[in-house]
């Protein structure tokens, strides 16, 4: 027992040991210039019941017609009173209209063009080594996560990515019904579904829900869903009530060292270097506004 103990100590010290360790000569360190700002209407603020909130980045370079039905959702409120209806265990929560009753706004476009691949690649980092599903996996230079095949590129399904539910394909989904990552990266569904954006804040308001027990993780009774109370815009809080963000810019020679770090973890606790990193190992840090 007591070598656990020391084991987990151990484990706990090697993933705190950087953010403690690091000072301003450190290679990998980001400097004041590294951090953006995320601009307010590409921050989705969610508040569930009680008062408990998640913030979602929004990725509308890489899903413009998504993204601009998601907009159009959140200026119409249609989000307000619909809820958490699906959380399966390792996969995804899932939160809209549960009845599929209710009517979207009539600018709202039903089955926007398939956004899941571009033809372009445009990251400014790649990794290591390749993985399962891409010859190349990188970061854009305002931290997203993308794969590709040398033809096409897209976004990649890990935690914390949030995506367009659907149904069977010619169906692309409105961006009503959202989901997010909860478990170990799906990464199958990449090209498959439509990815939107990144949970920045408050998800473990969505990834420690009681799980359901119907098929697909679907709560069966409706009192066990969580109630959505509102869905905004950052842009359309009061000036003064809106949320900060920043994202690390990863064009620099800083992350660069940080890609590195990741993908050769050290001693005390390393032993073995792994000699590189899944791209859902590394997620590019994003911050509260200092």
């Amino acid at each position: 027992m007591l070598s656990i103990r020391l084991a987990l100590c151990a484990l706990a010290a090697s993933s705190s040991a950087p953010a403690l360790a690091q000072t301003a000569s450190s290679p990998a360190d980001a400097i004041d210039s590294d951090w953006k700002p995320i601009p307010d209407d590409e921050l989705l603020v969610m508040t569930l019941a009680g008062g408990r909130q998640v913030t979602i980045r929004l990725a509308p370079r890489y899903a413009p017609a998504h993204v601009a039905n998601i907009r159009k959702l959140a200026e119409a409120r249609w989000w307000d009173g619909t809820s958490v209806y699906r959380v399966q265990d390792n996969y995804v929560t899932q939160w809209g209209d549960a009845t599929e009753q209710k009517s979207l706004p009539p600018q709202v476009i039903a089955n926007p063009p398939a956004e899941y691949e571009w033809s372009r690649y445009d990251g400014v980092t790649r990794l290591t080594r390749p993985d399962t599903y891409a010859a190349t996996t990188g970061h854009s230079a305002d931290g997203w996560p993308l794969a590709s095949d040398g033809r096409a590129a897209w976004l990649t399904h890990c935690y914390g990515m949030v995506g367009v539910a659907r149904d069977l394909a010619p169906s692309t989904g409105s961006g009503a019904e959202l989901y997010t990552v909860i478990g170990h990266a799906p990464r199958h569904l990449d090209r498959n579904i439509a990815l939107v954006g990144r949970v920045i804040d408050g998800m473990q308001w969505l990834s420690s829900l009681p799980r359901g027990s119907g098929n697909l993780g679907i709560y069966e009774n409706a009192a066990e869903r969580t109630p959505i109370l509102s869905v905004r815009l950052a842009s359309q809080f009061p000036e003064d009530e809106r949320p900060r963000f920043q994202y690390r810019a990863t064009d620099n020679e800083r992350f660069a060292a940080w890609i590195k770090a990741r993908e050769n973890r050290t001693p005390p606790f390393f032993t073995v270097p792994a000699g590189g990193a899944d791209i859902c190992n590394a997620l590019p840090p994003v911050r509260r506004t200092p």
